[in-house]
């Protein structure tokens, strides 16, 4: 693992949403400092308030409200560990151990958000050697471990996954299902075929790939909005926005802005 791959968010959002369905492709560390997150699945309903931490096991689909509370913004720190981290550290986790939902540690009396300043100082502390700051981006995950989190190393990628890493490496591209069955040698019947396994076709990943990327950009940067539009892959920022409120029941600039009642 390098410095460099591990991915650190500062999330803020303006106004109460909820997102169905977002992929989370790697492990992903929810660190809630104002207001409150609730994640809805099949087998679970639970909320982290402010100073809790969330945990979301590689290549979760999850259903999840971020709620601002009176006049503060919702904010976040989403941190992204790849799968090497997570197999270095929890490599002899038992298979049948390891939890494939999400799991909460509460502020009290973990105090999760103590971990907050030793990623920051870490992550951008570029004077560190290159091996301590390794191990030291190693510690939350080592932190979880003893408190009882438990996750799976080196998880077999899905298809749906495989498809969406590739989009990502440019979400301007103009996508056919054609450049990725090229991409993945296979031809484009036995690209949908695959894709059928999971119940989603290209077209629907394409569009859920650079959405779920848009409503990262906009919880994330100062970005202005027709800038993600076209760095998502849309034609026009029209187009991003109507597509956006199509999926997420929420125009872009609220997420920003907090709506009017």
């Amino acid at each position: 693992m390098k410095p460099d791959e591990v991915a650190i968010y500062q999330i803020t959002q303006a106004t109460t949403a909820t997102f169905a369905d977002l992929y989370l492709r790697q492990t992903f560390l929810f660190f809630v400092e104002s207001g409150s997150k609730k994640v809805v699945g099949p087998t679970q309903d639970l909320i982290g308030h402010e100073g809790d931490l969330l945990v979301f096991p590689a290549g979760s689909i999850v259903t999840m409200e971020n709620r601002t509370v009176l006049d503060r913004t919702y904010r976040a720190l989403g941190v992204a560990y790849p799968d090497s981290s997570i197999a270095r550290i929890f490599d002899d986790c038992p298979a049948a151990k390891a939890a494939d939902h999400v799991q909460v540690l509460k502020a009290d009396p973990f105090r999760p958000l103590d971990l907050v300043p030793i990623i920051h100082e870490t992550r951008d502390h570029p004077s560190l050697p290159m091996v301590l700051r390794e191990h030291r981006l190693l510690e939350p995950l080592i932190w979880l471990r003893e408190n009882g989190v438990h996750l799976a190393p080196g998880q077999t990628e899905t298809p749906m996954g495989r498809v969406r890493r590739l989009i990502e490496q440019d979400l301007s591209h103009p996508w056919r299902a054609s450049d990725v069955a090229r991409q993945m040698a296979m031809s484009e019947a036995t690209l949908r075929r695959w894709l059928g396994t999971t119940g989603q076709g290209f077209s629907k990943i394409l569009m859920n790939t650079r959405l779920e990327h848009g409503l990262s950009l906009l919880q994330t940067t100062d970005r202005p909005i027709s800038t993600i539009a076209f760095d998502c892959g849309f034609k026009t920022p029209s187009h991003f926005s109507d597509a956006f409120r199509k999926r997420f029941a929420i125009a872009p600039k609220q997420i920003r802005v907090t709506a009017k009642k």
